[in-house]
């Protein structure tokens, strides 16, 4: 491992930030750095700790960058999924040649924000830091990724990213995460966000869908409108029963609208009465897209 000096990491307005930089060359080496630095903070692309550090919220004293272990900036073909490396940049998996693969995330990569962000920000750093706005988080939910976590003496264990991301389960001290399993479906996926301002912006709501055609199913997860993304299963199922998956997958129009207010109102719930503006609102803008959304994966 490597030292850097501490001054590489100061703004001219930051507070001191972490006393040493160890740059380890593989997984292992990483998890090592961590067991043995507990306080240590691992940082990517650094999109969303850089921003605290400089704010004066976070005051590491030490990081493990991640950035030269190249084992998890690709990924590779296992049992009818992809295993995504954590550290693929969203510039990097908004390619074509990924978008092939994994259409929604693609699309959600390509929505992360500036090109300054997509090419630092990555796919592990989006789900470790859980910000409710994180694009890729819906579209993991949505396609019920796992999570290979890699922990000290060799040890892997694996999670679904809604246990990460809702609090059932916790990275323990020494774990990073290194790979995203993500199921290949080879159907029809979408992603869509809606902004508070014209432009590439973080997500008032969100939505990920996936098509399922060989289990006749249909998986939603919206994002922003809580602190992790959420599936309304009850809306899921009651729609993937009316779909003609042997003629077309058609669904009637009434029935599409239904589904966004059924979805709205289970993600999006009443909060005393009246109900505010700004909860209508929300509502309203989360049937749009789960509308949309279920309308392009079935056009598709």
């Amino acid at each position: 491992m490597t030292t850097h000096a501490p001054h590489a990491l100061h703004s001219s307005q930051g507070p001191q930030a972490a006393q040493s930089v160890m740059l380890p060359a593989s997984l292992d080496e990483a998890v090592a750095a961590l067991a043995a630095m507990p306080a240590a903070v691992p940082v990517a692309g650094g999109t969303d700790l850089m921003a605290s550090v400089n704010a004066g919220q976070l005051r590491p004293a030490a990081l493990v960058g991640l950035g030269r272990i190249n084992e998890i900036r690709g990924w590779q073909y296992q049992d009818g999924h992809a295993l995504l490396g954590a550290g693929l940049t969203h510039a990097r998996m908004g390619r074509p040649d990924f978008a092939a693969l994994i259409p929604a995330l693609a699309a959600a990569a390509r929505a992360a924000g500036p090109p300054q962000i997509r090419n630092a920000g990555t796919l592990g750093g989006n789900i470790a830091t859980a910000a409710p706005t994180g694009d890729a988080l819906p579209v993991l939910a949505a396609l019920e990724a796992i999570l290979v976590i890699h922990g000290p003496g060799g040890s892997r264990r694996e999670i679904p990213v809604s246990y990460l991301l809702a609090g059932r389960e916790m990275l323990r001290p020494g774990e990073l995460i290194g790979f995203v399993r993500v199921p290949l479906l080879h159907a029809p996926q979408v992603f869509l966000k809606a902004t508070g301002r014209t432009g590439p912006g973080r997500a008032v709501a969100s939505v990920g869908l996936v098509l399922d055609p060989a289990r006749r199913g249909v998986r939603c997860a919206i994002g922003a409108v809580a602190p992790m993304p959420l599936r309304p299963l009850e809306a899921e199922q009651w729609v993937a029963s009316l779909i003609d998956w042997d003629g077309g997958r058609t669904l009637a129009p009434e029935a599409l609208e239904a589904f966004g207010e059924y979805v709205a109102a289970a993600c999006v719930p009443d909060q005393g009465e009246p109900v505010a503006p700004g909860v209508l609102h929300l509502r309203r803008t989360v049937a749009v897209l789960a509308r949309r959304a279920l309308g392009r994966a079935l056009t598709s």
